[in-house]
C-alpha cells in the first residue's frame, strides 16, 4: 500500500513515518514529502501517481496573515491539482485542527484547505478523512512555537522562568496516537470528520508535571511511569534534554572492601539485566516507542551508539566500568553498544516496565547501515 506523508518533517508527519516503519504491508512503500519535494511538480505528481493513501500534513503555522488563510488552502490546491494530473483517487487523509473553528486567519485557512480536500473527494468518488486534532505534543517538538508543552521542556532544560497562562487549559493527545487512529482509520475505510479526544488539563499543571520530573530525574531518580500519559511527558522532556545531558556520572563509593555505586532508583519498579558481551560484539542496534531503557558498563571499555529515526547523523558516546555513567536511550532512536576493549564486556541494561514478550516495543533497526547485528 503506497503511502504519501506530506510535511514529513514536521511533528506528525516524522512521527508517522516512524510509526508506519514497523507495520507490514504498510513500512516498504512510503514517500515522504518535505517543503521542498512538495513544492516540486514532478517529484509531488511522481509520488501520488499510484498512490493507495495521502496523509497531509504540511501546514502553514506561523506567518501573516494572510500567508495563514491564503497559504493553507494553496497547499491544499497544489495537492489536489496533482492528484488530478496523475488521475489519483487514494485515500485523503487531512490533519486538521480545533483551530478551524475560530474566526482568525489560521481558522480560516485551515477550514478553507477541509472545504478543497471536501470537494475534489466529491467529484472524483475518492474516501476523504478530516482528522480534527487537539493540541499535539511528543518527542521531537519545537518550543516557542505552537505547543506550550516544548516551550515549557526547553525552558526547564535550560534553566529559565516558565511562560504559564495562568488560566490557560490544553487538551493534549501524543502524536503516536494520532497515527496509530490514522492507520486504524485508513484499514476500516473510515471517512468523514473524526475529532480526536486528549488529555484535557491546565497549562500550569503541565508545567508543575515536567518541573517535578526533571527535578527528580537530576537528582537520578526516575519518576512513576505507570500513567501512559505522564510516560509520554516524561519522554518529551528527555527528548530536549538528549544529548547534552548523557553519560550521567555516578558516584563510586570506593573502600579497602570495594565500591558501590547506585546504578538505578526509580519510583515504580522496572527491570534489569545483566549480560557479558564478547571483544567486538554489538548488542541492540534497536529502538523503543514508549520504553525508557537504561545502558550502564559494569566492566570493559564500550561505544554507545545512537542515531534518530531518518536521520543520517550518528552520535557515539565512550564508556568505561571504570567510571560507571548511564545513558538513558531516548525514544525513537535506534540504539546500540560494542565491546570495544580486549576483556568480556559486563553491561547492566534496565527498563522501566517489565519485558512483555507479547508487546516488547522493541524493533530491530541498525544504527550504522553496514551493520548486520
Amino acid at each position: 500500500m503506497k503511502t504519501v506523508i506530506t510535511g514529513a518533517a514536521g511533528l506528525l508527519g516524522w512521527h508517522l513515518q516512524c510509526h508506519l516503519s514497523v507495520l507490514d504491508g504498510w513500512k516498504d512503500t512510503v514517500v515522504a514529502l518535505d517543503r521542498q519535494a512538495f513544492n516540486d511538480d514532478a517529484v509531488l505528481d511522481a509520488a501520488l501517481a499510484g498512490a493507495d493513501v495521502v496523509v497531509h500534513c504540511a501546514g502553514i503555522n506561523r506567518a501573516g496573515d494572510d500567508e495563514l488563510e491564503q497559504g493553507n488552502i494553496n497547499l491544499a490546491n497544489r495537492l489536489v491539482d496533482s492528484l488530478v494530473r496523475v488521475g489519483g483517487k487514494p485515500h485523503l487523509l487531512y490533519s486538521n485542527t480545533i483551530h478551524k473553528e475560530r474566526d482568525n486567519a489560521y481558522g480560516r485557512g485551515k477550514a478553507g484547505a477541509g472545504r478543497v480536500f471536501q470537494e475534489w473527494a466529491e467529484a472524483h468518488g475518492a474516501r476523504y478523512s478530516e482528522l480534527v486534532l487537539p493540541h499535539v505534543f511528543g518527542e521531537g517538538g519545537r518550543p516557542f512555537y505552537n505547543s506550550a508543552v516544548f516551550t515549557f521542556c526547553q525552558q526547564i532544560v535550560d534553566g529559565e522562568p516558565l511562560s504559564i497562562n495562568a488560566g490557560g487549559m490544553l487538551e493534549l493527545l501524543h502524536a503516536q496516537d494520532i497515527c496509530a487512529r490514522i492507520v486504524e482509520s485508513v484499514e476500516r475505510g473510515q471517512t468523514g470528520e473524526m475529532r480526536l479526544k486528549g488529555r484535557v488539563i491546565s497549562a500550569a499543571e503541565v508545567a508543575g508535571k515536567l518541573s517535578a520530573m526533571h527535578a527528580s530525574y537530576a537528582g537520578h531518580v526516575v519518576p512513576d511511569l505507570r500513567d501512559a500519559f505522564d510516560l509520554q511527558l516524561f519522554n518529551t522532556l528527555r527528548s530536549f534534554l538528549y544529548p547534552a545531558h548523557y553519560p550521567c556520572e555516578l558516584t563510586l563509593h570506593t573502600d579497602n572492601r570495594g565500591s558501590l555505586f547506585e546504578a538505578v532508583k526509580a519510583d515504580n519498579g522496572g527491570q534489569a539485566f545483566l549480560s557479558t558481551t564478547k571483544p567486538g560484539i554489538t548488542r541492540g542496534n534497536h529502538f523503543h516507542f514508549g520504553k525508557v531503557e537504561r545502558f550502564l558498563v559494569i566492566r570493559g571499555e564500550a561505544v554507545i551508539r545512537l542515531r534518530r529515526l531518518f536521520d543520517d547523523e550518528v552520535k557515539e558516546f565512550r564508556v568505561s566500568g571504570d567510571e560507571p555513567v548511564y545513558i538513558d536511550m531516548p525514544t525513537l532512536h535506534t540504539h546500540s553498544i560494542t565491546n570495544v576493549g580486549d576483556g568480556e564486556l559486563m553491561t547492566l541494561f534496565w527498563s522501566h516496565e517489565i519485558f512483555d514478550p507479547e508487546s516488547p516495543d522493541t524493533y530491530f533497526l541498525p544504527v550504522l547501515q553496514d551493520q548486520e547485528s
